[in-house]
Order: C-alpha cells, then sequence, then structure tokens
C-alpha cells in the first residue's frame, strides 16, 4: 500500500534566519519544501536541505503564483528587520510589507489552490496587561506602545492588519506569534554580550519591564508542529515559559561576561509583555526546550 506524499510547503522569505531554522526541520520530516526567495544566492541552507529555490517577492503576483503552483501548505515568514547590528533592512518596510503584502500574499495563493496558510506574528500585539499575564485575547491599550519614537506601536498596527487580512482570507489559516527572537543568527544575543563586555549595555529604561522571549530553534520547533497539526483558525503565542525582566535579562548577560551589571536609561524599544504560551503547547503539542532565558543564554 502506497503511503501518501508530504504535502509540499512553500516557504516566502526562505533565506531569513527564521527559515534558515525551520526549513532543515522541515525537511528532516520529509516534507518537500520550496523557498521563495528574492535573492536565490541568499539561499544557501534552503538548498543545500534540497529544498527547491525559487524567485518571487511578496509585492509580485506573477512570481508568486509561479513559485506556489503544485504546493499544498504556504508558510510566510517574509519581514525586512533590520538586525541589531545594522546592515539591510527596515521597520517602515516590514510594517509595509505585512499590512499591504500580506493581501497579495493571500491572493497568490488562492489563485493556486493553495488552502492552508500559516502566518509569522508578534506577540507585541498581547502586550497590553503590563505586569500582569497576558494571553491571546489580550490587546495593546491605544497609546501604549512602551515607545517614545512608535515604532513598536506601528509595528503592532501593521501585525493587526496582517492577520486581520489572513482570518478574512477564506483559507484555512494559522497564526503563529512569537516572543522575540533570540539565538543563532538572530543577532540579538550576540549584541547584547557584545555590548556588556565593552561597557555599553543599558537597561531599557529602568529595567522593570516584562519582555517574552523565544529561542529561534524553540520557534522552528512549532512550526513544524503547526504544519503536522494545524491548529485551523487559532492564533497561537510561542514564547518561553518564564517572562523576565529586562534587569534579570541583562543582569545574566552582564554577569556571565564578567561584566558591572547595567545601568539604567537605555531606549524603551518596546511595550512589557508578560504572555502565556499554554494555548500553543496544547494545540501543537510542544514545549520549549530553552524554557528560560537562563538555559537559552548560556554559553
Amino acid at each position: 500500500m502506497l503511503l501518501p506524499m508530504k504535502p509540499v510547503i512553500a516557504v516566502l522569505g526562505g533565506s531569513g534566519v527564521y527559515a534558515r531554522h525551520l526549513i532543515p526541520r522541515l525537511a528532516a520530516e520529509g516534507y518537500r519544501v520550496r523557498a521563495l526567495v528574492r535573492r536565490p544566492e541568499s539561499a544557501a541552507v534552503a538548498a543545500a536541505c534540497g529544498a527547491e529555490v525559487r524567485i518571487a517577492d511578496i509585492f509580485e503576483p506573477e512570481s508568486l503564483a509561479a513559485g506556489l503552483t503544485g504546493c499544498d501548505v504556504g508558510v510566510n515568514l517574509a519581514t525586512t528587520l533590520p538586525s541589531p547590528a545594522g546592515g539591510r533592512g527596515d521597520f517602515a518596510a516590514t510594517d509595509r510589507l505585512r499590512r499591504d503584502g500580506t493581501p497579495i500574499w493571500l491572493a497568490a495563493c488562492a489563485g493556486a489552490g493553495v488552502d492552508r496558510v500559516l502566518q509569522q506574528s508578534v506577540a507585541l500585539v498581547n502586550s497590553g496587561a503590563g505586569d500582569e499575564w497576558a494571553d491571546e485575547d489580550t490587546r495593546v491599550p491605544p497609546g501604549n506602545t512602551g515607545s517614545a519614537d512608535t515604532v513598536a506601536g506601528r509595528a503592532i498596527e501593521a501585525a493587526l492588519a496582517m492577520e486581520g487580512s489572513v482570518s478574512e482570507s477564506g483559507l484555512d489559516w494559522a497564526i503563529l506569534r512569537g516572543g522575540l527572537f533570540y539565538g543563532p543568527g538572530t543577532g540579538f544575543d550576540d549584541d547584547w554580550f557584545d555590548r556588556a563586555r565593552s561597557g555599553r549595555l543599558r537597561l531599557p529604561g529602568d529595567g522593570s519591564d516584562y519582555v517574552s522571549l523565544v529561542h529561534i530553534e524553540d520557534m522552528a520547533a512549532a512550526t513544524v508542529k503547526a504544519v503536522a497539526r494545524w491548529p485551523s483558525r487559532q492564533a497561537l503565542i510561542v514564547a518561553d515559559d518564564r517572562p523576565a525582566r529586562w534587569r534579570e535579562v541583562f543582569g545574566f548577560v552582564a554577569a556571565s561576561v564578567g561584566a558591572d551589571p547595567p545601568v539604567p536609561g537605555g531606549r524603551l524599544a518596546f511595550p512589557a509583555w508578560r504572555v502565556r504560551n499554554l494555548r500553543a503547547r496544547d494545540a501543537l503539542s510542544w514545549e520549549p526546550f530553552y524554557a528560560s532565558y537562563r538555559t537559552g543564554l548560556a554559553r
């Protein structure tokens, strides 16, 4: 008896750090993967894992249609966020990509017969409770972005618009709202350790706000689980088990390299967020390998 073939999964943003952790895991589970990228030379990891690499851009419907033909599941990881150390990327461009590009992506999926779509989102959209625990139903109060320059506020608005497009698309969708990524390739923890060693690490504000982190490997593992179990029409928070205050996280980083504790006064880039991952644990039969920053940042 022939066993059914695994679905073909198209990954938009197939050369980004998230995809570089996700695609090897999908391939190891026997999925056929198609990496949709703007620059094929940047997709070496995907190609090395046996993924088919196609050129596609979220703002070019024809390229999306060609890249999606023959696929069963569409995973949208497309962003253009800058790394902490600088380089390519732009917050405003990512907001536009999420707000204006997502409907183009969804229409292309529908036109190509890809009826299941998995969307990367951010748990910042559930950051309205301050020190209190928040879940998928919590919303940021108007004006409470926690950012003097409103970058976070615009990012939250764009993410909500993106999620609205997905949920109203008529496709069978799932949304994974990630905590703040760290781990290999993200640049965040490398930047923290570098600044601690040079005495430049500063607490955001007074360091009392909570942050909800997720190791990039745990985010990728949860995504593989979502593809397999398919939490139809659910938005799930994917974060570690133990959100912590910035002063705890940065204090651990500084102590790990023998530096003095960081002082207050850094920029507040995010609102406080202390989110639960219980729904994702239940729906995906998943748990984070790196349950807290202490295990994820150990080096």
